[in-house]
């Protein structure tokens, strides 16, 4: 449409009714577009509270923006299509591909949020790409309306590109840059709401739902990016040469890398390791936080996080302390005094742990005999747990707590330092003093 006759064509209908009519039924469509997806909102509010709260929430939260957008073009096009009939519709002409952008735009935002920004966090990146999309639809419409699009579309399809033995248009690059992307991110949503689907599954191990959702991802992306590049019109074949370059780059300089990968799906379908269990591996100690395919993340007890390539655990020793048997063993030692009755306290000491959160009760705390020091009675207190992910500080720290008032009640006396071996510390560090140094 020529911007000179649409301006004609509005300025014919501004006398008449039918622009009243027209302005009308515009008003009409969005309120109707905005309460219908306000209502459709809250009804699901209404009938999944539990999931409002989780990333479905989320999900929902962000679809909502779109609804409206959409429920409002579908009605500005229905009107329209039923108006023609009877008069012009030179303003609803402008509505619709203003409607239509902005229902492009918030899905197209709705998808990249829901992939990229899933638990909410906006990267400056995203934003950046956001507006230049939101830039290129609203250049296409200004484009569209002014009647100047054809005449863009056609300059696209003159100009050629040649592409080794092949000559490529500018529109087609073009169709096939957005069809990439277009696909891109419509398999990316779909492999994000598989993956909330299978994490869903109770019934299913953890490490074979990891598995099965980064499977899927790859799959529907390779299905994406072969599918576009057939309706952009390119030969399948070259890229039998990008696989053997591929293959050559893995062979000499990706090795480790490929190993990583490799050794990532090994550890996930070996179920090996699961996210949640206290591993220790050479000096690095941790509860699994994320399995990715090519290194797992360790949160320690202070909040660290370590990236442990998967080929490590793949070759090196793991000490899992979940694996098998969840119980841990955990001790605090002290020394008491050698006129102590140990037929009195180490019984006293084995009762100090029960009653404390996370001490199971079976296997029993039970108090050992170390060895005789030079202050009396080295004794070991051991009690077990059955959540190893959430550390032994806090029970080893309440089961003291309770000895300390022991102590302080005199129940038990703490070992001290002999006079004996006070003096002869003491000698020891007058003749270490009176010795002549040499020149």
């Amino acid at each position: 449409m020529p911007l000179q006759q649409l301006l004609a064509d509005l300025l014919g209908d501004i006398n008449k009714p039918v622009i009243l009519w027209q302005a009308l039924a515009i008003v009409v469509c969005i309120a109707v577009g905005w309460g219908l997806a306000r209502l459709l909102h809250r009804s699901w509010l209404a009938s999944h509270q539990e999931q409002a709260r989780g990333l479905i929430g989320f999900g929902m939260a962000s679809f909502s923006r779109v609804l409206p957008q959409l429920l409002i073009l579908g009605l500005l096009v229905a009107t329209r299509a039923v108006m023609a009939r009877y008069q012009s519709v030179h303003l609803l002409d402008i509505a619709v591909p203003l409607s239509s952008s902005l229902a492009v735009i918030r899905t197209f935002f709705y998808l990249l949020r829901r992939v990229f920004a899933r638990h909410g966090q906006l990267g400056e990146a995203l934003q950046t790409f956001e507006k230049i999309f939101a830039l290129v639809v609203w250049l296409g419409v200004a484009l569209h309306i002014t009647g100047v699009l054809p005449d863009v579309i056609r300059f696209f399809e003159r100009t050629v590109l040649p592409i080794g033995k092949h000559r490529l248009s500018l529109a087609d690059l073009v169709e096939g840059v957005v069809s990439i992307v277009v696909l891109m991110m419509l398999a990316l949503w779909a492999g994000a709401a598989l993956e909330e689907r299978l994490m869903k599954v109770e019934r299913m191990h953890s490490s074979i739902k990891v598995v099965l959702a980064r499977m899927s991802r790859a799959v529907l992306i390779l299905v994406a990016v072969l599918f576009s590049l057939s309706l952009a019109g390119l030969d399948l074949t070259v890229l039998s040469v990008f696989g053997g370059a591929l293959g050559v780059g893995l062979g000499l300089g990706m090795q480790r890398i490929a190993s990583n990968y490799v050794s990532g799906f090994i550890i996930l379908l070996e179920r090996s390791l699961t996210i949640g269990d206290p591993i220790t591996l050479d000096k690095y100690s941790g509860k699994v936080a994320r399995i990715n395919t090519r290194y797992t993340v360790l949160r320690s007890a202070d909040g660290t996080q370590t990236l442990l390539p998967n080929e490590m655990l793949i070759t090196g020793v793991v000490l899992n302390q979940s694996s098998t048997n969840r119980n841990v063993r955990a001790v605090t030692k002290l020394t008491v005094s050698y006129d102590s009755d140990l037929s009195v306290v180490m019984p006293l000491l084995e009762a100090q742990p029960r009653g404390v959160p996370r001490v199971l009760e079976q296997p029993a705390p039970n108090v050992l005999l170390n060895a005789f020091t030079h202050d009396g009675y080295e004794l070991e207190v051991g009690f077990w747990l059955g959540d190893p992910e959430n550390g032994q500080g806090g029970p080893i720290s309440d089961v003291n707590k309770k000895i300390y008032a022991l102590v302080q009640s005199g129940e038990i006396k703490l070992g001290h330092p002999s006079m004996d071996t006070r003096l002869l510390d003491a000698h020891i560090t007058s003749l270490v003093a009176r010795t002549p140094t040499a020149p």
